[in-house]
């Protein structure tokens, strides 16, 4: 009963809109109604400015941080496989990026997973997100493109699963790499017609 309990919350905690909340709580700006339409840290970028994107960006990054503890700090138990898989902090986080994706408090539209995804690593290989991380900075670099890096950042991590043998991240990457480019879909059709916005911070 607390695995279910600590999955929901999980689930709970992921769905929490930070774009959302900032949008309406200090510039009075639905972000649904803006740019992308999107809840998450790219959007709040382009639709409320820098301040409110490296904050969206960090709440959207502790989500998926915090969460991937949950099995060291609630009353649950990991006998059996079945327990087991569901106690380990990747498919617990897996959880929150779901909720971040589709958030129950926002109609079950969200954002893209990017920035939870990469806190759940971080709580789990920091070693692995940094390395991420430097593909994610070096593409966006070269191409502009926050949706084309987000993605080949993403396949790089399902190959470092792969590489260090680690069967859990390989299914949640696998995931994780099919649901962006779902919700990236517009955004590829529009980068192979040249018309997919690039960004001019960088």
């Amino acid at each position: 009963m607390m695995i279910i309990i600590m999955l929901i919350l999980s689930y709970l905690i992921g769905a929490f809109p930070s774009g959302y909340v900032i949008g309406k709580l200090f510039y009075k700006k639905d972000i649904r109604q803006f740019g992308s339409g999107n809840t998450g840290a790219t959007n709040s970028f382009r639709v409320l400015g820098k301040p409110a994107g490296f904050l969206v960006t960090f709440l959207d990054i502790f989500k998926g941080f915090i969460v991937v503890f949950f099995p060291l700090w609630l009353p649950v138990s990991a006998e059996g496989p079945i327990s087991s898989f569901f106690t380990n902090g990747l498919i617990v986080g897996a959880f929150a990026i779901l909720g971040h994706v589709y958030p129950v408090y926002l109609g079950f539209k969200g954002g893209k997973a990017v920035a939870t995804s990469a806190g759940v690593i971080l709580g789990m290989n920091p070693i692995l997100l940094i390395i991420l991380a430097a593909i994610f900075f070096i593409i966006l670099k070269l191409t502009k493109y926050v949706s084309l890096s987000s993605i080949i950042a993403s396949i790089c991590c399902l190959i470092g699963a792969v590489l260090i043998r680690d069967i859990i991240l390989v299914i949640v990457s696998i995931g994780v790499v099919v649901l962006l480019i779902i919700r990236h879909r517009s955004n590829i059709v529009r980068i192979f017609k040249g018309e997919e916005p690039k960004i001019k911070w960088m």
